[in-house]
């Protein structure tokens, strides 16, 4: 099976060291940023990212927003992203999902049910 890669886009460099650690050990290849923009400026270089996981709350720009630009992008509109969210509020996932998401995490990760989103996305 090929490697997947994986970009984790999360203002929070914990979130990203505990998700490397556990994507890595089953096997991607990760990425990461602590911005959206810095996000983009990999999505732009690396054609390789099968799947981003999009933190929804950061400061500068938000996953919505960012989720919107992505769509806007001919290089980046087909590249899937899964939201990660803390706020697991009702009408999250929905708000998620017609934000252009093509999947939905919440924090504490599942990590089995995060490695289920990865595989129907990008299968």
């Amino acid at each position: 099976m090929l490697k997947k890669t994986i970009l984790i886009i999360d203002d929070d460099n914990r979130n990203i060291f505990a998700l490397k650690a556990v994507l890595k050990a089953k096997g991607f290849d990760c990425l990461s940023s602590t911005s959206a923009k810095d996000g983009f400026a990999i999505l732009e270089e690396n054609a390789a990212i099968a799947v981003v996981l999009m933190d929804m709350m950061m400061p500068d720009m938000d996953g919505y927003q960012a989720i919107s630009v992505m769509k806007k992008s001919e290089k980046m509109q087909n590249i899937p992203v899964l939201a990660v969210t803390a706020q697991a509020m009702v009408g999250d996932k929905e708000r998620c999902l017609s934000a252009g998401a093509s999947g939905y995490v919440s924090k504490p990760i599942n990590v089995d049910e995060l490695l289920v989103q990865i595989e129907e996305v990008t299968t």
